[in-house]
């Protein structure tokens, strides 16, 4: 198994971006203010030493180095030894909304934001119980199978974001049978399904999905983030608006989230409310029981930071030392 230790210095790479445009603007705008002097041939009489490609290499060699330096930080990780471990718990299942809508500032930092966060508190008061995550739209996925390795789950979380399903809506039963299949068939216990959403845009058809869902054991809570009053949904600089021009309001839909936990035999928590929703859901959780299961699961894990942070230091003295003086087996641009 191969992980970051430190996922969350990966953000840092962002900044190869803008340092990228602003080398290009600088290398467009260096060419033409060398070209005011003079034509080509002239400009090379002038500076007969100095190498373009030297100078973009010697960038792009900063570039990688500063790349790697991050991903030391960030000290990916190898899983070296497994083990067989028995535990005693239930199976849960949590279905993240990541429509649109869930952007939505209302509840800050957003609704997507403050649900992570709640998903986040929630794995750290895990003990023994078997985590699996999927995420939802216009459709479903599975972003994680049913796991005990809550570090992995902690990395998935750090990775949802609204872009990860194209088709919007809120298609509640897709979810719920996506969740049914990724619990173990033939046993009708032991399981729970906790949906987080807003409720908006239910595509229809969920009725059935509880049913064949409980049958099979599985209580499905429900978690609504947001405001009966609404929000704005952000859409780039902007927000979503109507076929009339008007600003779209995405309210929380509690009606049928209560309605999808009275009938999946679960409970609706409202998050934000001033309660402890983690605890209050993790005392319900406890009245269902559990079972012995065992699972192969990584124990040892042998850091690899100082490979990158070689690789670093060897493109740092390539670029010291190389100059951007031309050679007599320089190409010119």
């Amino acid at each position: 198994m191969f992980r970051f230790e430190h996922i969350e210095y990966l953000w840092l790479l962002l900044a190869t971006i803008p340092a990228s445009l602003l080398f290009i603007y600088f290398y467009f705008w260096r060419k033409k203010a060398i070209s005011k002097f003079g034509t080509r041939s002239l400009v090379i009489q002038l500076i007969p030493d100095f190498s373009n490609r030297k100078s973009v290499l010697k960038f792009f060699l900063l570039l990688f180095a500063y790349a790697f330096i991050i991903l030391g930080f960030a000290n990916p990780q190898v899983g070296t030894k497994q083990e067989k471990v028995k535990r005693e718990g239930i199976d849960v299942m949590i279905a993240l909304d990541v429509s649109n809508s869930m952007m939505s500032t209302d509840v800050k930092p957003s609704r997507l934001d403050r649900a992570k966060n709640f998903i986040s508190n929630f794995i750290d008061q895990l003990n023994n119980d078997r985590l699996g995550m999927i995420v939802f739209a216009g459709n479903a996925y599975m972003q994680m199978p049913l796991t005990v390795d809550y570090s992995a789950a902690k990395m998935y979380l750090r990775t949802i974001n609204t872009n990860m399903v194209a088709t919007q809506g809120t298609n509640f039963s897709e979810a719920i049978d996506l969740a049914e299949q990724g619990f173990v068939k033939g046993d009708n216990n032991h399981k729970a399904l906790i949906i987080i959403t807003d409720g908006e845009d239910n595509e229809g058809g969920v009725e059935e999905k509880i049913s064949e869902a409980s049958k099979q054991g599985v209580k499905i809570y429900t978690i609504g983030v947001g405001s009966p009053n609404g929000s704005p949904i952000p859409m780039g600089n902007d927000f979503k608006r109507d076929e009339e021009g008007n600003i779209v309001l995405s309210k929380l839909n509690e009606a049928i989230l209560k309605d999808i936990a009275l009938k999946g035999n679960g409970k609706y928590y409202l998050l934000g409310s001033g309660n402890d929703e983690v605890s209050s859901l993790l005392k319900e959780l406890k009245g269902i029981s559990t079972k012995d299961f065992e699972e192969m699961v990584f124990t040892d894990f042998d850091d690899q930071f100082q490979w990158c942070l070689a690789i670093a230091a060897i493109l740092l003295l390539l670029e010291w030392w190389l100059s951007e003086k031309k050679t007599k087996f320089s190409l010119k641009f």
